[in-house]
């Protein structure tokens, strides 16, 4: 049911005459206080504040009595239009009830998709936000590499120079070429009498004229030495003319070597503890088999020197056996993938590395480089500590074993 708002018009024509019969002038009032217009035991003080505030009050009334006006207007017109919709959608028992319904359900699906659709749109414009960075990125990949493709064009147009300075003469061997005249240490071309073809060694040519052949060289530990069969076999690590690098020079060369003649080979052991101290020790007739033979190792004795004979094996003093269990004299070489040691697990998978390896071994001089002292862990010589460095090479035995060079 609609609700006139005409009868709010005849009540604000009686506010109206209320306020305009309480009007009164200052001459009425009795006492004047400022504190709250004037104030006495009559309405003057109310009739004041009317006085100041009626013309306002007057003007918002006029206001909503035209706001009235046009609500009633309005709720007229709403009306007449409510009765000639009812006039012109008469309920039926077939229309209404199923029409509607249909409809609304409608609506809901297609706000279902429009709000599917607006998700969608916003997945694809983050989906091509993270596609337009990774082009971005791959744009300054492509120019950064551009720039270095430039750069190598331009490095290539110059003629290459070899950095790395290789001496001119040759031998079977390091002795070989010391005996040629080769008085500088340094990297050298040598073909054993067995070898298809040369190949790269570092010689260490003493002030006597000693030529040393190296196959082992430890420093810092940059190099790691658990490798598998085959790179034993071929070697691996970095040769410098300096002597400043880490590298086993390979099982295949030193066998080639060291059985190319029946001029027997003297082996010489350096090793260097962490408080600078160095020792060596020396073996006679030394020599490694071939792989057929898993590149045993074999030598007649130790000739001497001050870092002690540990190839012969350590007596720890519990078993008389300790020593023969540790020898590595006539030892086969393993790895952790050809296991070739005489203990009943692996020894070179339990220690990290290749090497000689018995059950397991009185030195190790391969193993897992530590910085710094440890007792019989990582790459030792003897029942010592770790070594800081080691090098292990052999010469001709036609001259005689000298000190240190």
């Amino acid at each position: 049911m609609i609700l006139k708002f005409n009868i709010w018009l005849p009540l604000l024509s009686i506010l109206f005459s209320t306020c305009s019969a309480y009007v009164a002038t200052q001459e009425n009032c009795c006492i004047l206080d400022q504190r709250f217009g004037n104030f006495c035991p009559t309405t003057c003080g109310i009739a004041d504040f009317l006085n100041n505030y009626q013309p306002a009050i007057d003007r918002e009334l006029q206001i909503l009595e035209n706001k009235l006006q046009q609500i009633s207007n309005s709720s007229d017109t709403t009306e007449q239009l409510i009765r000639e919709i009812r006039r012109i959608y008469v309920p039926g028992p077939s229309t209404q009830p199923n029409v509607m319904p249909g409809y609304t359900q409608k609506s809901r699906g297609l706000i279902e998709e429009i709000i599917r659709y607006e998700n969608n749109i916003i997945s694809y414009e983050n989906t091509l936000q993270e596609l337009t960075e990774i082009i971005l990125q791959n744009n300054n990949k492509i120019q950064i590499l551009k720039q270095k493709t430039m750069q190598l064009e331009t490095q290539c147009q110059n003629p290459c120079k070899d950095t790395v300075e290789i001496q001119d003469l040759t031998g079977k061997d390091c002795q070989d070429i010391a005996n040629k005249g080769a008085r500088q240490s340094g990297l050298y071309f040598i073909k054993p009498m067995k070898a298809k073809e040369q190949f790269l060694v570092y010689c260490e040519i003493d002030t006597l004229g000693n030529g040393w052949t190296v196959f082992q060289r430890r420093l810092d530990g940059s190099e790691d030495f658990n490798k598998n069969w085959i790179q034993y076999k071929e070697g691996f690590g970095h040769l410098s003319p300096n002597d400043q690098t880490e590298f086993w020079l390979g099982n295949e060369k030193i066998h080639l070597i060291t059985t190319q003649t029946t001029i027997p080979y003297a082996l010489r052991i350096e090793l260097e503890d962490w408080s600078g101290q160095t020792s060596y020790a020396d073996y006679a007739h030394f020599k490694v088999g071939s792989e057929e033979d898993k590149y045993r190792l074999s030598y007649a004795f130790f000739t001497g020197g001050d870092a002690g004979n540990a190839f012969d094996g350590f007596d720890f003093g519990d078993d008389p056996s300790d020593k023969f269990f540790t020898s590595h004299n006539g030892m086969q070489f393993s790895t952790h993938d050809n296991d070739n040691d005489r203990f009943d697990e692996n020894c070179a998978e339990q220690d990290g590395s290749g090497w000689w390896m018995n059950r397991c071994h009185a030195a190790h001089l391969n193993g897992k480089y530590y910085k710094g002292w440890r007792i019989l862990k990582g790459f030792f010589w003897d029942k010592d500590s770790t070594r800081k460095a080691t090098k292990l090479k052999w010469r001709n035995s036609e001259f005689t074993p000298t000190s240190v060079g």
